[in-house]
């Protein structure tokens, strides 16, 4: 198998991101030697946030809010999931898993030995970091989950219909142009440049490509049953749980993932949880300011 790397001219003097990269090698259950790329930014002795991103974003998304944090007083880490962004991109789609991204992302609160952690996540943040979230839970103190869910099987609707059509029907995806369609206001042809930056051409997009048929929402899914394990775990999660959703997201929101996490994580109880109107899919685009407020009052 290839491990294909990004050259690091492909992020130059992109707007609004100046953070320096920094990396960690984790080994894959076969022996692969794997680097995440990650943002660490803020004093090393704060409390840390971790921001995860989802699909086919990279943490570039998380730009504004690492920058709004760290002014509060923060250290802030945002995750490249693999196979996106900064990190490293295997190019065999069979070497990515629902079960494989948990074993590399466990791996890598492991090699940072984070404690005391918020952890926000959006996305196949929120699939991925949920479903590691019992193997850290001693790392973590209160949960974040934003547009985002742990499906089991119950099928899918008609914005994910179509974007599981979509995606296994290019042989290339327009990452900025599909970041843009799902924020509600209109990045720059700069913003969108960015977010095109990790892949020179398609032959970089193995993982974005394979993502999409990751989803558990078949009840034939290979994901189906640890997702339906880590609900059984998520039902005894006690400690803050706030969710932090878009008015406007089809993927999440719409069908309610939201108010399952409410009545379903003990954790939830009590809380005020928030859904910013107008927002949609990519939330971190539309409302950082907003999430920024979000998590630092949450994190206090």
């Amino acid at each position: 198998m290839e491990v294909m790397r990004t050259p690091d001219s492909c992020f130059e003097n992109l707007p609004d991101y100046n953070f320096a990269p920094h990396y960690t090698t984790i080994t894959a259950t076969d022996g692969t030697a794997l680097r995440f790329h990650f943002v660490d930014e803020g004093p090393r002795d704060a409390a840390p946030i971790v921001l995860m991103h989802g699909n086919p974003s990279w943490s570039y998304l998380h730009r504004h809010m690492i920058t709004g944090l760290v002014a509060l007083g923060h250290r802030v880490l945002s995750l490249d999931l693999m196979g996106l962004g900064r990190s490293d991109k295997p190019n065999e789609a069979s070497y990515y898993t629902l079960a494989s991204h948990v074993d590399w992302v466990t791996k890598w609160f492991e090699a940072e030995n984070l404690t005391d952690i918020t952890l926000y996540m959006q996305d196949w943040g929120g699939l991925i970091g949920l479903n590691v979230l019992p193997h850290i839970a001693d790392r973590v103190s209160r949960v974040i989950a934003s547009n985002t869910g742990l499906p089991v099987g119950e099928g899918a609707n008609k914005a994910m219909r179509d974007w599981l059509e979509f995606s296994s029907s290019v042989p290339e995806l327009p990452v900025g142009s599909l970041v843009n369609g799902g924020s509600t206001r209109e990045l720059s042809a700069a913003e969108i440049a960015a977010y095109n930056a990790p892949y020179p051409d398609g032959s970089y997009q193995t993982s974005p490509k394979i993502f999409p048929s990751l989803i558990p929402v078949q009840p034939e899914n290979p994901g189906v049953p640890q997702n339906k394990e880590t609900w059984k775990f998520l039902e005894t999660w006690t400690k803050p749980f706030l969710t932090a959703f878009g008015s406007e997201d089809p993927i999440a929101f719409k069908p309610g993932a939201h108010l399952r996490f409410q009545t379903q994580v003990p954790g939830a109880a009590g809380l005020t949880h928030h859904v910013i109107e107008g927002a949609n899919h990519f939330i971190q685009e539309d409302a950082p300011a907003e999430l920024v407020t979000i998590i630092h009052n949450f994190a206090q």
